[in-house]
């Protein structure tokens, strides 16, 4: 029996192939146009890497904000049930399931079976989601993956107090131009990204273990504020953190697979 999940989300797509338990392979790409041509882009690039066709697979389930339009997948799961699927199949401990994602950002409680018992999600606001952060990338003049490793050499971290991200960009181009240190903007960014973060997970409440799926995951910045600030350590993934909602959809193909 072979598997796959597809998770289509606003900034990358991802897929899973599984097969007896064990991820076959993975694949991650930035979005197309159209959520169809991401999808397929994704999986096939995935299918490549496991010497596999497409008729090979038994079951697909797709997520994310394409799921719908993903003529391959056989059925669709909302992200905040894959994501914690896929987080509680990985480490089985976990209960409070962080997903930071390029425009969302989703706080997940999971029980001891990866049942899904609460969840909260903020998708109104570019703050405390993956875009804010490409913002200030792009206002520092540098690339997204350079902000995490600059701030944790920060001396005297600048305060950003607005909550909005066009507001926080105008703040932290007033810093450059008065001379601010970028090691220090960079850290005042990862913290201002985390208190945000921070401000979701309070309201659901945070039960150990705790993990952090979607791409700022891979911010060490992020996640070492976001852990000062709730007091624990994360654990980490023995895969790409990236992958997760896409490993959630390819269980939930096995289940529905065995089930039909």
């Amino acid at each position: 029996m072979i598997v796959a999940g597809c998770d289509v989300g606003s900034l990358t797509a991802e897929a899973v192939i599984m097969s007896d338990g064990e991820i076959l392979s993975s694949e991650i790409i930035g979005v197309r146009p159209k959520p169809e041509q991401s999808a397929k882009d994704v999986m096939d690039k995935a299918l490549q890497k496991a010497h596999l066709a497409l008729e090979d697979i038994d079951y697909c389930v797709s997520t994310g904000y394409g799921r719908e339009r993903i003529p391959f997948a056989r059925d669709n799961i909302s992200e905040i049930s894959c994501h914690g699927k896929g987080a509680h199949w990985l480490i089985p401990s976990v209960r409070t399931v962080i997903d930071v994602g390029g425009q969302d950002c989703k706080v997940i409680r999971v029980d001891a079976n990866g049942k899904l018992q609460n969840f909260i999600m903020n998708d109104k606001c570019a703050a405390g989601t993956g875009r804010f952060l490409e913002v200030m990338a792009k206002t520092l003049g540098i690339r997204l993956d350079e902000i995490g490793p600059l701030s944790l050499a920060a001396r005297n971290p600048v305060v950003i107090t607005n909550m909005c991200s066009i507001y926080a960009q105008t703040e932290v181009a007033a810093s450059i131009a008065q001379g601010a240190d970028q090691h220090d903007l960079a850290a005042g960014i990862t913290k201002a990204m985390a208190e945000r973060v921070n401000s979701l997970v309070v309201r659901v409440g945070v039960e150990e273990d705790v993990v952090i799926t979607g791409g700022v995951a891979k911010n060490i910045g992020v996640v070492k504020s976001l852990e000062v600030m709730l007091r624990v350590s994360t654990k980490k993934f023995n895969v790409d953190p990236q992958i997760v909602g896409a490993l959630g959809g390819a269980l939930f193909a096995k289940e529905k697979f065995l089930q039909k």
